[in-house]
Protein backbone atom coordinates (compact mmCIF):
# COMPACT_ATOMS: atom_id res chain seq x y z
CA UNK A 1 0.00 0.00 0.00
CA UNK A 2 1.38 3.44 -0.95
CA UNK A 3 2.13 6.21 1.51
CA UNK A 4 -0.46 8.90 1.73
CA UNK A 5 0.94 12.42 1.52
CA UNK A 6 -0.51 15.01 3.82
CA UNK A 7 -0.17 18.73 3.59
CA UNK A 8 0.55 20.39 6.90
CA UNK A 9 -1.44 23.50 7.78
CA UNK A 10 1.79 25.55 7.93
CA UNK A 11 2.73 24.42 4.40
CA UNK A 12 -0.69 25.38 3.11
CA UNK A 13 -0.52 28.80 4.78
CA UNK A 14 2.93 29.41 3.30
CA UNK A 15 1.72 28.47 -0.18
CA UNK A 16 -1.23 30.85 0.13
CA UNK A 17 1.00 33.74 1.24
CA UNK A 18 3.54 32.96 -1.48
CA UNK A 19 0.80 32.90 -4.12
CA UNK A 20 -0.75 36.14 -2.86
CA UNK A 21 2.58 37.98 -3.00
CA UNK A 22 3.48 36.53 -6.41
CA UNK A 23 0.12 37.73 -7.68
CA UNK A 24 0.82 41.28 -6.45
CA UNK A 25 4.25 41.25 -8.13
CA UNK A 26 2.58 40.25 -11.42
CA UNK A 27 -0.21 42.81 -10.98
CA UNK A 28 2.39 45.56 -10.47
CA UNK A 29 4.25 44.54 -13.66
CA UNK A 30 1.04 44.42 -15.70
CA UNK A 31 -0.10 47.73 -14.25
CA UNK A 32 3.07 49.36 -15.57
CA UNK A 33 2.48 47.92 -19.04
CA UNK A 34 -1.19 48.95 -18.99
CA UNK A 35 -0.35 52.36 -17.49
CA UNK A 36 -2.81 51.53 -14.70
CA UNK A 37 -1.52 53.82 -11.97
CA UNK A 38 -4.49 53.20 -9.65
CA UNK A 39 -3.55 49.53 -9.35
CA UNK A 40 -0.02 50.47 -8.32
CA UNK A 41 -1.48 52.81 -5.68
CA UNK A 42 -3.59 49.91 -4.34
CA UNK A 43 -0.61 47.54 -4.19
CA UNK A 44 1.64 49.98 -2.34
CA UNK A 45 1.17 51.19 1.20
CA UNK A 46 0.52 54.95 1.44
CA UNK A 47 3.95 55.48 3.03
CA UNK A 48 5.81 52.92 0.91
CA UNK A 49 9.29 53.69 -0.35
CA UNK A 50 11.35 52.62 -3.34
CA UNK A 51 14.79 52.82 -4.87
CA UNK A 52 14.42 53.04 -8.65
CA UNK A 53 16.90 54.37 -11.22
CA UNK A 54 19.34 55.15 -8.38
CA UNK A 55 16.82 57.44 -6.74
CA UNK A 56 15.15 57.09 -3.32
CA UNK A 57 11.39 57.68 -3.53
CA UNK A 58 8.71 58.13 -0.87
CA UNK A 59 5.06 57.26 -1.38
CA UNK A 60 3.19 55.82 -4.34
CA UNK A 61 2.95 59.18 -6.11
CA UNK A 62 6.73 59.62 -6.26
CA UNK A 63 7.15 56.00 -7.39
CA UNK A 64 4.51 56.39 -10.09
CA UNK A 65 6.05 59.71 -11.13
CA UNK A 66 9.46 58.08 -11.60
CA UNK A 67 7.97 55.17 -13.57
CA UNK A 68 5.95 57.57 -15.73
CA UNK A 69 9.03 59.69 -16.43
CA UNK A 70 10.16 56.74 -18.57
CA UNK A 71 6.99 54.99 -19.68
CA UNK A 72 5.13 58.11 -20.80
CA UNK A 73 7.94 58.71 -23.30
CA UNK A 74 7.94 55.30 -24.98
CA UNK A 75 5.56 52.99 -26.79
CA UNK A 76 4.61 49.48 -25.68
CA UNK A 77 6.39 47.82 -22.79
CA UNK A 78 6.52 44.34 -21.36
CA UNK A 79 7.72 43.71 -17.81
CA UNK A 80 8.22 39.96 -17.50
CA UNK A 81 8.66 38.74 -13.93
CA UNK A 82 9.62 35.29 -12.74
CA UNK A 83 11.60 33.13 -10.35
CA UNK A 84 9.86 34.71 -7.36
CA UNK A 85 11.24 33.75 -3.95
CA UNK A 86 9.17 34.66 -0.89
CA UNK A 87 10.31 34.60 2.73
CA UNK A 88 7.65 35.13 5.38
CA UNK A 89 8.65 36.98 8.53
CA UNK A 90 8.32 35.30 11.95
CA UNK A 91 5.28 37.47 12.74
CA UNK A 92 3.39 36.12 9.71
CA UNK A 93 2.40 39.70 8.78
CA UNK A 94 5.56 40.70 6.94
CA UNK A 95 7.50 39.14 4.08
CA UNK A 96 10.19 39.77 1.52
CA UNK A 97 10.39 38.72 -2.10
CA UNK A 98 13.07 38.55 -4.77
CA UNK A 99 11.91 38.52 -8.37
CA UNK A 100 13.73 38.44 -11.69
CA UNK A 101 12.64 41.21 -14.04
CA UNK A 102 13.20 41.32 -17.79
CA UNK A 103 11.65 44.48 -19.16
CA UNK A 104 11.48 45.68 -22.77
CA UNK A 105 10.57 49.14 -23.96
CA UNK A 106 9.79 50.01 -27.57
CA UNK A 107 10.00 53.54 -28.89
CA UNK A 108 6.99 55.37 -30.28
CA UNK A 109 6.52 57.41 -33.41
CA UNK A 110 9.79 58.07 -35.20
CA UNK A 111 11.56 56.04 -32.48
CA UNK A 112 9.40 52.91 -32.96
CA UNK A 113 12.34 50.85 -34.28
CA UNK A 114 14.32 51.42 -31.08
CA UNK A 115 14.37 49.07 -28.09
CA UNK A 116 15.68 49.39 -24.56
CA UNK A 117 15.72 46.43 -22.18
CA UNK A 118 17.03 45.56 -18.75
CA UNK A 119 17.71 42.37 -16.86
CA UNK A 120 17.44 42.80 -13.16
CA UNK A 121 15.85 41.89 -9.90
CA UNK A 122 13.17 43.37 -7.68
CA UNK A 123 13.73 43.21 -3.92
CA UNK A 124 10.38 43.88 -2.24
CA UNK A 125 9.18 44.15 1.34
CA UNK A 126 5.55 43.34 2.10
CA UNK A 127 3.13 43.81 4.99
CA UNK A 128 -0.27 42.29 5.53
CA UNK A 129 -3.04 44.82 6.19
CA UNK A 130 -6.70 43.84 6.54
CA UNK A 131 -6.01 40.47 4.94
CA UNK A 132 -4.19 41.92 1.91
CA UNK A 133 -0.46 41.89 1.17
CA UNK A 134 0.77 45.40 0.33
CA UNK A 135 4.17 46.61 -0.75
CA UNK A 136 6.24 48.41 1.89
CA UNK A 137 9.39 48.93 -0.25
CA UNK A 138 10.77 48.08 -3.71
CA UNK A 139 14.34 48.20 -4.94
CA UNK A 140 15.17 47.45 -8.56
CA UNK A 141 18.71 46.23 -9.17
CA UNK A 142 19.64 46.33 -12.86
CA UNK A 143 22.20 43.69 -13.80
CA UNK A 144 22.41 44.48 -17.53
CA UNK A 145 21.04 46.91 -20.08
CA UNK A 146 20.72 46.63 -23.84
CA UNK A 147 19.46 49.02 -26.47
CA UNK A 148 19.34 52.77 -26.28
CA UNK A 149 17.88 55.37 -23.95
CA UNK A 150 16.72 57.16 -27.10
CA UNK A 151 13.58 55.00 -26.69
CA UNK A 152 12.63 57.51 -23.98
CA UNK A 153 13.76 60.53 -25.99
CA UNK A 154 16.94 60.71 -23.89
CA UNK A 155 20.52 60.89 -25.17
CA UNK A 156 22.08 57.45 -25.50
Amino acid sequence: MGRRMTLKQADLEFMLVERAIEREVVRFARAMDERDWDTIRKIMLPDATARLADQDLKGPEEVIGKIRSFLDRCGPTQHLVGNVLVVIGPDGASATSRTYINDRHVGKGERSALIYATLGEYFDKWEKHDGTWRMRHRTKDNKARTGTLEVFGLPS
